[in-house]
């Protein structure tokens, strides 16, 4: 099975060929400021070219649907969803949270990766590996890095994701010595890691939806003028 997996739920974009014979076919990841509705499709058309692919060879594809960016989860969520449609191929939507977890190896430690939410805020769940498998150990969550993290100092975690290294200072002043930091490449979403997540999954093409987690910033403006 060949899956094309999107993701464009961060200020990283990325995408992959993931073979579920042979593992990473490709992959493309761009992290520069320019938005991803500018990237994506030119990201998609060389990852097909340089892997000597095309668009009627995959047979699943697979996006982050969040948390993130609302505007970079929209484009991922609605270009796989219109490739899907287009090809008739089945579409597995993956946690973003879920996916940059699972690029830390096995270890001893849990795992908290977060996403950066600006203000001191992100979007983030814990992890641990039990009998050699990645399990979410709690619901995912958006809110304050400090007050998240506030029952945790006795734990030992390794933190990931674009959030973590935002706030590293902030996270070492609370945690000491029990923070761990990934490193910066593997703090970074991966298009192949979604794909491999997505190997075994399916999800309705009609009923898909981005998972957002908190309002928009426009919505919550609206509210408080209301």
């Amino acid at each position: 099975m060949l899956i094309l997996a999107i993701d464009t739920s961060t200020n990283v974009g990325t995408v992959a060929l993931y073979s579920s014979e042979t593992g990473l076919v490709g992959e493309i990841t761009i992290n520069i400021k320019r938005t991803h509705s500018e990237n994506i499709m030119i990201a998609i058309d060389n990852l097909l070219k340089l892997t000597e692919h095309t668009i009627k060879d995959v047979d699943k594809f697979a996006v982050s649907t969040g948390p993130g960016s609302f505007t970079g989860i929209r484009i991922g969520v609605a270009v796989a969803k219109g490739l899907a449609y287009s090809t008739g191929k089945p579409i597995a939507g993956i946690n973003e949270l879920d996916a940059i977890a699972y690029g830390i190896s096995e270890t001893d430690c849990e795992i908290i990766p977060i996403i950066d939410a600006r203000k001191e805020r992100g979007y983030f769940c814990r992890y641990a590996y039990e009998n050699g498998k990645i399990i979410r150990k709690e619901e995912y969550a958006v809110g304050e890095i400090r007050e998240y993290l506030e029952n945790k100092k006795d734990k030992k975690i390794i933190f990931t994701g674009d959030g973590a290294l935002k706030y590293k200072t902030l996270i070492e002043e609370i945690m000491g010595e029990n923070a761990k930091f990934s490193i910066k490449s593997l703090s970074l979403p991966r298009g192949a890691v979604i794909g491999e997540i997505a190997e075994n999954m399916e999800d309705n093409l009609y009923t898909m939806e981005p998972f957002y987690l908190s309002k928009a910033q426009a919505e919550r403006e609206k509210e408080r003028r209301s």
